[in-house]
């Protein structure tokens, strides 16, 4: 099995702009200003756009589509991710009689061919499992990932929320080369269960969703929230910076060049998230952020 550094070398910017609450699920944009805040996003330099097919209760993507229907050009000037593999229970699948994972070959295929059509584009960038489900078979996988590359409808593979482990067991069927996991200051599991370990053993990037722990360091009054807090604003005001930028920061101080998806649809928060590049922490102001977050110092 070949290695992530032995592979074609994905592109994604560094900042990936995610879509799951630009529908529906959340601002509920229309396609006019979806396409204005893609402009705007790629203008940042921020040319990675995080989708799944369930997004919007499977409408987002099409969305998105028609906004890109707008101006293909566009398409050649980004990068489209999207997900596949849970089933939810919504009218606009009343097939699905109970939320499940579903990861045959068949569907998986099905799933991307749904997606291109939404998407109004001829090929995937980077197609994720969404979710490991129990019963998933890795040879049903890599059957459907062998026949996607080859006709050219998805060029790069990954796997979101896999432990290290299952990120091991379908790698070796079939090249990975990312893994999208749950990270921030108050869910730091991934720097110590091994999957950071693994993405530089494989030389590959990981994407991290919720950097910001969805807010919760702003709006909580946990004793843990606080003491986040606390180290949050005496760094921002010593790198003259906003507080998030300060906890992208410090994702991004990891050696494994991680990529976090920041969900806002607001342009200046898009804009802080880029400016989060220029801030170096040093590894004491890293720790403390790190010690805060666990509420314990390291061993």
């Amino acid at each position: 099995m070949l290695d992530g550094q032995n592979l074609e070398r994905l592109y994604l910017s560094r900042i990936v702009s995610g879509v799951m609450n630009w529908g529906v699920w959340g601002h509920d944009l229309s396609a006019k200003a979806m396409l204005t805040l893609i402009k705007e996003s790629i203008e940042l330099g921020i040319t990675s756009f995080d989708h799944a097919d369930i997004y919007g209760h499977y409408t987002t993507e099409e969305t998105f589509g028609k906004a890109l229907k707008t101006q293909p050009s566009l398409r050649s000037e980004m990068q489209i991710v999207t997900k596949c593999g849970i089933k939810l229970t919504t009218p606009n699948r009343p097939n699905n009689k109970i939320k499940s994972y579903e990861l045959s070959a068949g569907y998986i295929v099905k799933s991307v061919e749904q997606s291109l059509r939404n998407l109004n584009t001829d090929y995937i960038d980077l197609l994720l499992i969404h979710r490991p489900s129990p019963l998933m078979n890795p040879f049903e996988i890599e059957e459907a990932f062998d026949l996607l590359r080859k006709v050219g409808k998805v060029k790069h593979f990954g796997v979101s929320n896999f432990t290290p482990t299952q990120f091991d067991m379908l790698n070796w069927h079939f090249p990975l080369v990312t893994n999208q996991v749950e990270a921030s200051i108050l869910n730091t599991t991934p720097f110590f269960d091994g999957t950071f370990d693994q993405c530089l053993k494989h030389n590959i990037r990981p994407m991290i969703w919720s950097p910001l722990a969805g807010g919760k360091i702003f709006k909580e009054n946990s004793e843990t929230a606080k003491a986040v807090r606390k180290v949050t604003v005496r760094l921002a005001e010593k790198h003259d910076c906003d507080l998030d930028q300060v906890l992208l920061a410090f994702l991004l101080k990891h050696p494994a060049k991680l990529r976090p998806i920041v969900g806002t649809v607001k342009v200046e928060r898009l804009k802080n998230a880029v400016e989060a590049l220029d801030i170096d922490l040093t590894t004491e102001e890293w720790f403390e952020l790190l010690e805060a977050g666990r509420g314990m110092e390291v061993a």
